[in-house]
């Protein structure tokens, strides 16, 4: 029983030691998902979102009238005026209490004007963060297919290798039989070197391409972590044509990169209308409750003071006034802030007639980019299948002593060069293809799905 127990035990040990070694394969839609929730970047981002949206908030707090309580104790030795206003020489200690409120009833609209602003500024603060969002996602993306295609080079160079083996060890027979001189065996395990050098590379350039994208999913420290590779093979290519006029459209609409300067505009025309409020007369209303306790200390005999409750009572004040403010002079202050609005305003009207350039030069030079690359692939991918054909044909004659090594190398490196072409053209494509739908919707969500 002992003995069937340990084998068990060991049995569980082995499976679960299996099941740890399992890496687990990322998709692309599970790298970005875990980028969104994780990158420290965007929390960041989200974090100064937060801020501005606490601005707004103090600014609509401040339409509402404050309140406030305070009180004071005095302790007087000498000449002091009692609660009688006489003029005393005692001891006495004094105890004041007060509720004070003050509301601002016009002020030039400078406090409407700042949540206006403050609101717009959030507007922007949300688009910002879907700016960085989206930057986040088209890093990811772009890696993502970087590691497809070093593992694409990766596999073409696999392949060139086991094609030298068999050659190498079909060329083996041969000579230990004396069919083949060992000359030619010699020039086949010097090609089999040269591809496994060839692999080597590619192999730890994949591997690099693997460990950039992991550092930018900011896992831990010894996660381990690969990607699902798909078939490259099925991955279909459309023909679309786009043009720039009508995606420039598409994109002004939807990207947050106008919108985030757009809001901005609007916050910087309000912040000019806040500060010529400071112009204008400011009318403020104020209220107060007041009252006091007043203590001979080592009163004399036959002197009675009222307690401190009735003397509360008693000494209770209360106010309400009006205060209008009209600024007449106040060393051009307003008007430095309101040239400093002016000056804000008119920079960010520069910078959003740029970025609208800017976008327009980048979604042009994209359609232009994917309609080169259509003609690109294309052509790469008939090379890609001439040249197999064409080593198919050098493969049977090299193996019939028709050609030589040489010849047969050739063919070979041709053939890799031309498959390598094949996979770079091909990613690229998608990689473009999907840069222009991002910027027709402004997003890349439910876009991934269809490469």
């Amino acid at each position: 029983m002992k003995k069937i127990s340990l084998i068990i035990s060991l049995l569980l040990v082995f499976c679960f030691q299996e099941i740890s070694a399992q890496v687990k394969k990322w998709t692309l839609e599970d790298c970005i998902n875990y980028a969104v929730t994780n990158n420290i970047g965007l929390q960041r981002q989200r974090l100064l979102t937060q801020s501005t949206e606490a601005d707004l908030l103090a600014s609509r707090m401040n339409l509402l009238p404050n309140l406030n309580a305070g009180s004071q104790f005095y302790l007087a030795n000498g000449r002091s005026i009692d609660q009688t206003n006489a003029i005393v020489f005692n001891k006495n200690m004094t105890n004041t209490l007060g509720i004070f409120s003050n509301i601002v009833l016009f002020s030039g609209f400078t406090e409407i004007n700042t949540i206006a602003a403050n609101k717009f500024m959030l507007k922007a603060g949300l688009e910002s963060e879907k700016i960085t969002r989206n930057t986040l996602i088209a890093d990811i993306i772009g890696q993502y297919y970087q590691v497809l295609y070093n593992r694409g080079l990766e596999d073409a160079s696999k392949m060139q290798l086991d094609l030298s083996e068999k050659q190498l060890f079909r060329i083996t027979k041969m000579v230990e039989t004396g069919k083949e001189a060992l000359a030619k065996q010699y020039e086949i395990q010097s090609q089999v070197s040269a591809d496994k050098l060839s692999y080597t590379i590619a192999h730890n350039t994949a591997s690099q391409a693997i460990t950039t994208l992991k550092q930018m999913l900011q896992l831990e420290p010894g996660s381990e972590f690969d990607i699902l590779i798909p078939d490259l093979a099925n991955m279909l290519i459309t023909d679309n044509s786009f043009s720039s006029d009508s995606v420039y459209k598409l994109a002004a609409q939807n990207l947050p990169r106008l919108r985030e300067i757009e809001y901005e505009l609007t916050a910087s025309k309000k912040q000019i209308a806040a500060a010529m409020g400071n112009l204008s007369p400011k009318l403020t209303m104020n209220g107060q409750i007041t009252s006091y306790y007043y203590d001979v200390l080592n009163a004399p005999d036959g002197i009675t003071q009222n307690s401190y409750s009735k003397q509360i009572n008693g000494n209770l004040n209360k106010q309400a006034m009006l205060t209008l403010n009209i600024p007449i002079f106040n060393n051009f202050s307003n008007h430095r802030i309101i040239k400093q609005a002016k000056i804000k305003r008119n920079d960010t009207q520069l910078k959003l007639e740029l970025e609208k350039n800017n976008l327009y030069t980048d979604v042009e030079n994209a359609c232009l980019n994917y309609n080169r690359g259509k003609d690109e692939y294309a052509a790469a991918s008939a090379n890609y299948y001439y040249n197999t054909q064409s080593f198919n044909a050098v493969e049977k004659k090299f193996e019939s002593g028709l050609v030589d090594v040489t010849e047969y190398s050739v063919a070979k490196t041709t053939l890799f060069k031309a498959e390598t072409e094949e996979i770079r053209t091909k990613l690229q494509l998608l990689i473009r293809k999907l840069t222009i739908q991002f910027y027709s919707t402004g997003e890349y969500t439910n876009l991934l799905n269809q490469h």
